[in-house]
């Protein structure tokens, strides 16, 4: 395999960033901000990696025909980015998992990929998957990482603050309409 740019979007992303995530579809932001602390950790203990998630054959651009052949495509991927990154590269897709470094596949890591299920059609499934799946790889290396908190509001926060605000206004209209009001006649 030669490695040389041919129009797939994930040797573009991952020269300068950790994570290339599918274009055509919604992804859970918090799910996405939880793998990205994840690798940030990781690489704060020595376990550099870099992720593709590939959902559809258009993530692949003109390498289309590696979809559904995550082994193959890490190592493609891999050695397209050699000239930049020789470091881990885990590929998830909709069917597993392909690991390589450095272009070259690593026997050990895809039997520890292996006993991971496949995590299906969907992106914010893929990302958990992700997330599963480095703290495995990192595991079967003697290092263990754990996900960090990442901040951010919950749905029921936002609810609270949401009511909380609706409730001020309507007393404020209240008070204000109450002032307002005229006396009644005679007084």
């Amino acid at each position: 395999m030669a490695a040389r740019a041919n129009g797939d979007p994930a040797s573009d992303y991952l020269l300068t960033q950790r994570v290339f995530l599918p274009f055509t579809t919604k992804i859970d932001r918090n799910e996405v901000n939880r793998l990205d602390a994840l690798l940030r950790e990781a690489d704060q203990k020595h376990f550099r990696i870099r992720v593709a998630m590939i959902l559809s054959p258009s993530d692949l651009g003109t390498a289309f025909s590696l979809f559904g052949k995550p082994e193959k495509y890490s190592q493609f991927l891999g050695l397209e980015l050699s000239f930049v990154y020789r470091g881990r590269l885990l590929v998830v897709m909709p069917n597993g998992y392909g690991y390589a470094v450095n272009g070259d596949p690593d026997p050990k890591a895809s039997a520890v990929l292996k006993k991971l299920p496949a995590p299906g059609r969907d992106a914010t499934k893929e990302v958990h998957a992700a997330i599963v799946a480095v703290q495995n790889l990192a595991a079967a290396s003697g290092l263990r990482l754990t996900v960090p908190k990442v901040g951010g509001s919950t749905g029921r926060d936002r609810l609270t603050i949401a009511a909380a605000a609706t409730a001020g206004i309507a007393l404020i209209a209240a008070i204000v309409l109450y002032r307002r009001r005229k006396p009644p006649a005679g007084t």
